[in-house]
């Protein structure tokens, strides 16, 4: 088995292919050992290498951050991780559902505002949510309310440094350009 790395904009973060699925369906995001250990065997294996701090799950890559020791260090323990699950066929998450879509559903919008939000959900997950998957992470819709879009970012996207100006110029921007309704856009947890 071949995993590739990638380097992400967040210097903490580093995106780990393993040429397979790693979840068919939505992201999983763990922050903390407990709940990775609960919810999916590998986020689990992964916090048991010192200096892991998050663990993030899309489609076909696993983004790994870190608080401390190099990556030359940690990279080799990381890979074994990972390594080593694929091959023994455990499953990735120990339930179905994702661990993140289950808890993260506390959207807010007043109804009449119903089709600008749909407008904006689409313009994240066409033009966006790939864009920003490309560097180990992933936003979600949370919220509409007086002009301004609430958006969570996940994975490599918590915490970099550049999610500030990706946030402000780059999804800001686009959504004012097609939906002239956005003025602003923030970040939440």
């Amino acid at each position: 088995m071949f995993i590739q790395t990638e380097s992400t904009p967040n210097p903490a973060t580093l995106k780990f292919l393993p040429g397979k699925e790693v979840l068919r369906e939505g992201t999983a995001d763990f922050r903390n050992a407990e709940a990775a250990t609960e919810a999916s065997p590998l986020a689990g294996r992964l916090f048991e290498i010192p200096g892991v701090t998050g663990v993030f799950f899309g489609y076909d890559f696993i983004t790994v951050t870190k608080e401390g020791p190099d990556w030359q260090h940690l990279k080799p323990a990381i890979l074994g991780a990972i390594m080593e699950h694929f091959m023994s066929g455990a499953p990735v998450m120990a339930s179905a559902a994702p661990a993140s879509e289950a808890s993260g559903t506390g959207e807010f919008y007043d109804k009449a505002d119903e089709e600008l939000v749909l407008t904006i959900k689409e313009l994240l997950d066409t033009r966006v949510r790939p864009a920003v998957a490309q560097d180990g992470g992933d936003i979600t819709f949370r919220g509409f309310e007086n002009g301004t879009v609430f958006l969570h970012m996940k994975g490599a996207c918590a915490g970099c440094p550049s999610s500030t100006a990706t946030l402000k110029h780059g999804i800001q921007n686009l959504l004012r350009h097609f939906v002239p309704e956005v003025q602003q856009v923030e970040q939440v947890a």
